[in-house]
């Protein structure tokens, strides 16, 4: 569970086949490649192998793996046998309680050597957002030196602490690497990211090719790199669904961009924004929506007018966060401040851009959808619902290989694209529109029967503007 593993198996680098023969839009594309891509050096942080290799989670079946009355392990699920062949190697069976098996690699020798990985300070499952954080308090309050590494649906984050701080951060997650947290902030655009990443094909580092083409001085990547450790840290707080892991002690060669950020002070900001944004949520679902001036005339406060001023119809909450340099999250906090005013409603996001941007809509709807569901606690019905309607349906069991959903109801759109040239018969736009609006009503069908009518009908409310979009055209 370390960085350094002599004995054991070795990491082999994701390869992703991209067989999409249509043109599916160059910003989702470079998300893939960049998502994808082997890390390259400061700023493009490497995963911690302390943590391991993560693949996206489509259902907890996946997962599964049963040990016989032998001893012997076998592997149910596709992910679990993955995961299994990941670690390959000799491991020692530590003692644990009956419903846990904890195995940490040794070797054959069976000792803990320096280069078998970290010893496991701490460990557990996170069930629910913002669990992680007694476990940060307490890290601080330890001041304890170590990696914590959390591993959830999307993907594995590790975060650096060291005397009650934080002073460094890892992501595999393609919207917490610093070229998006810099986009996301204004600091560069679409024409220069794509500029850097050519020269992080060919082995520059990030922060080093944005300065050597003169678009950043050394400063401003210093300062985002400290951004996006707070993305990091915010990022792991809200996890509703995985793993950690508290590794002894951190290489110190990893921190290629040293910080020193209060952890005490991230856990509390990190605590306020997970309770702002499940008020911001109701109003404002996601980044891609966009708002527009509202029935109250007259200019709102001061501190609002930047965003207030760029309201225009077309520019997304996404759009804004980049004009204005507030990002999404303050952004999203000035919107829904402008909502409660009067000043600005808010509406789904265009259909624009094809496959990608029908599958988007889809999502956007089925992550509220499931968000409902999994509140109510009645996630585990309505996901067999759902799983039954597309697995009576056909199509989907095509159109989905591979796709999902994962355990938020999300969709690849990626692999949908691919899947879709094979399914559809020409005319792949619509057929796909057809079929995402019939998965997503039935999805909403499936909800209004745990939900009740009540909560049915105010469900429907919000996502009839993303049900319109994909309304097939008689």
């Amino acid at each position: 569970m370390s960085s350094v593993r002599t004995k054991g198996p070795t990491n082999t680098p994701l390869r992703i086949a991209h067989r999409t023969r249509r043109p599916v839009g160059l910003r989702f594309v470079r998300r893939l490649i960049y998502a994808r891509r082997r890390p390259a050096g400061a700023h493009e942080p490497q995963r911690a192998s302390g943590a391991g290799r993560h693949a996206i989670m489509k259902d907890a079946a996946e997962e599964l793996a049963r040990i016989t009355d032998k001893g012997e392990i076998h592997a149910i699920g596709e992910l679990a046998s993955q995961r299994l062949r990941w670690r390959q190697g000799t491991y020692r069976v530590l003692p644990a309680p009956n419903h846990v098996v904890f195995m940490r690699y040794t070797g054959e020798d069976g000792r803990r050597d320096e280069d078998d990985g970290a010893v496991v300070c701490l460990a557990g499952e996170i069930t629910a957002p913002a669990e992680l954080c007694d476990i940060m308090a307490m890290l601080v309050h330890t001041r304890w030196r170590g990696e914590l590494a959390v591993l959830a649906t999307e993907g594995t984050r590790s975060i650096f602490m060291e005397n009650g701080n934080v002073v460094g951060a890892e992501t595999d997650i393609a919207e917490e690497r610093i070229g998006e947290i810099m986009w996301r902030y204004g600091a560069i655009d679409e024409e220069q990211l794509e500029a850097i990443l050519e020269q992080v094909e060919r082995g520059a580092r990030f922060g080093s090719a944005a300065v050597a083409l003169g678009l950043l001085t050394r400063e401003h990547v210093y300062d985002f790199v400290g951004k996006q450790i707070e993305a990091i840290v915010y990022g792991a707080l809200e996890v509703d669904d995985g793993t950690f892991f508290f590794l002894d002690g951190f290489d110190s060669d990893r921190l290629v961009s040293r910080h020193t950020l209060s952890a005490s002070m991230l856990l509390m900001d990190g605590v306020t924004r997970l309770d702002e944004i499940k008020y911001f949520r109701q109003r404002i679902p996601g980044p891609e929506w966009v708002p527009v001036r509202g029935s109250r005339d007259g200019a709102p406060s001061e501190d609002l007018r930047a965003v207030y001023e760029l309201v225009d119809g077309k520019n997304s909450v996404a759009d804004i966060g980049r004009l204005t340099g507030f990002g999404d999250f303050e952004t999203t906090k000035a919107l829904y401040a402008l909502c409660q005013s009067g000043h600005v409603a808010i509406e789904p996001p265009r259909l624009e851009g094809g496959i990608v941007a029908m599958v988007t809509a889809a999502n956007t709807a089925l992550r509220e959808i499931h968000r409902r569901v999994d509140a109510a606690g009645k996630g585990t019905v309505f996901r067999q619902a759902l799983a039954d309607f597309a697995g009576g349906a056909g199509v989907y069991e095509l159109l989905f290989r591979r796709a999902g959903p994962d355990e938020k109801g999300l969709l690849n759109p990626d692999e949908v694209c691919t899947n879709l040239f094979d399914v559809a018969d020409g005319d792949e736009e619509p057929f796909l529109k057809a079929q995402l609006h019939e998965y997503v009503s039935f999805a909403l069908f499936a909800a209004g029967n745990v939900l009740g009518e009540e909560a049915e009908q105010q469900l429907g409310r919000e996502v009839h503007g993303l049900l319109q979009q994909l309304q097939p055209r008689g």
